[in-house]
Order: C-alpha cells, then sequence, then structure tokens
C-alpha cells in the first residue's frame, strides 16, 4: 500500500500561512514604499495597511520622515495625524516633502493615556490616511490595543520608538530598525512575515534640504498643535 503525498502551498490553506523561506503575501493591503529595494524585502511588496508597524530608531530625525515619504504621499488625500512627534513639524519641511500642511492634523497630550486613547479612535474611526505614533515607553497590553485598533482600519500606522525596545516582544507586523548611514539609512529587519534577514539594508535616501528630519527652525512653522481630546470628537464623531 502506498500513500501519495501532496504538497500544499501554504498561502492556498490560509493567507496567514507561508514558507519560512518565503516572503509571505500580505494578509491586507499595502501601500508602495517607494523604493524598490525596500519594498522587494516586504511581504506584499509595500508597507503594511490595517496593522501595527513599529520603525525603531537609533535617534529621532535620521532620515524617517524622507522613508515614509513616498508613501505619505499617496495617502495625503486624507490627513496625516503626527502624533506626540519629538519635534514641532514644520510646514515648509512638509511642503519640501511634497505634503501640503493643510492635510497634517499635529496632537500632543501632557499624558500618555489620552494620547494611546486619539491613537485608538483614529485608527477605529479610519478618519486618517497614516498615523505616525512616536513613544518612548508603551505596555505590553497598549501594544496590543493599538494593533487590534489598527486592523479595523486600512490606516498606513506607525509606531515610532527607541531603538533600544528592539529585543521587546510586539505584535506588529513589522518591525524596521533603522540606523543612520552616509547619505541614507541602514535597516534592520527585526520581525517579518517570511525569513530572517540577517545583513542589514543600506538604503540611499533623496535629499530633500535636511529640514523635516533635522528639525531647522524655519521662518513658517506648522499651526499650533491641538489637545488630543479636544480635537477627536469632531474630527471622528465621538460624542
Amino acid at each position: 500500500m502506498t500513500t501519495n503525498t501532496i504538497m500544499h502551498d501554504p498561502a492556498t490553506l490560509h493567507p496567514s500561512l507561508w514558507l519560512a523561506s518565503q516572503l509571505a503575501r500580505a494578509g491586507s493591503e499595502c501601500v508602495d514604499t517607494g523604493f524598490p529595494a525596500l519594498s522587494k524585502q516586504l511581504p506584499g511588496g509595500g508597507w503594511p495597511l490595517g496593522g501595527l508597524v513599529e520603525l525603531l530608531l537609533a535617534q529621532p530625525g535620521i532620515g524617517e520622515l524622507r522613508l515614509l515619504r513616498p508613501a505619505l504621499q499617496q495617502l495625503a488625500s486624507q490627513r496625516i495625524a503626527l502624533l506626540q512627534p519629538p519635534h514641532a513639524p514644520h510646514a515648509a519641511g512638509f511642503a519640501a516633502l511634497g505634503i501640503a500642511p493643510q492635510h497634517l492634523l499635529w496632537l500632543r497630550s501632557k499624558k500618555q493615556g489620552d494620547a494611546l486613547w486619539a491613537a485608538q479612535q483614529i485608527l477605529q474611526s479610519a478618519s486618517c490616511g497614516a498615523l505616525l505614533f512616536w513613544q518612548s515607553q508603551i505596555k505590553s497590553e497598549s501594544l496590543r490595543r493599538l494593533h487590534l485598533a489598527a486592523q479595523q482600519s486600512q490606516s498606513l500606522f506607525c509606531l515610532l520608538r527607541p531603538l533600544s525596545v528592539a529585543r521587546d516582544a510586539s505584535p506588529a507586523i513589522l518591525r524596521l530598525a533603522l540606523r543612520p548611514a552616509p547619505f541614507g539609512l541602514r535597516i534592520e529587519f527585526i520581525k517579518r512575515r517570511g525569513p530572517l534577514r540577517e545583513t542589514p539594508l543600506f538604503l540611499p535616501l533623496p535629499a530633500c534640504l535636511g529640514i523635516v528630519d533635522r528639525h531647522v527652525t524655519l521662518d513658517r512653522i506648522a499651526p499650533a498643535p491641538v489637545s488630543a481630546r479636544s480635537v477627536l470628537p469632531a474630527l471622528v464623531g465621538v460624542r
């Protein structure tokens, strides 16, 4: 008696399954990174929408906004929310990135709880095309809540955290470590749905006057920030 074994492509059984030697298919829609070398290393060929993406920074302002520039340009027909950025966003800087200042929503809060609440409301309401959220310390349970909220949206959700948390567990579907390099960034793939990549990827970044990533003071600044709790009811229809 012989038994015939039929080999299945795991993705045909369930979209969340993949071979360890291959990149997974995207479980949701993606937005093009604008950098072919990077897109080839990401499941679905782009930044995943509807999930938690972590960018771990050696320090703020090393090129992370230029890295996200092509994606933000594609999503700028909706608002781009900036929550708790380490420096005041400059309108001229974002204009140089090709993102009109009127499409930006700058939110800040003195309390971490309010900032987390604002992030969840933005994601659950699908009111913004992208949410960039800067946080240095965040509990595991808060990460899980944010990831669940992101799954209810089709937004690009990037949580920007210090590189020192790279060894911490996270529900993020994609985790990249970003380090400065001459004329670009060195990207390490800490977590992705696919094979382990031990060699960092050097990604050259086009110069953009340096005015956003370096936070150089300009005459024309963005409008004053608004309190997270004061703006969210009007933005997402929460009463």
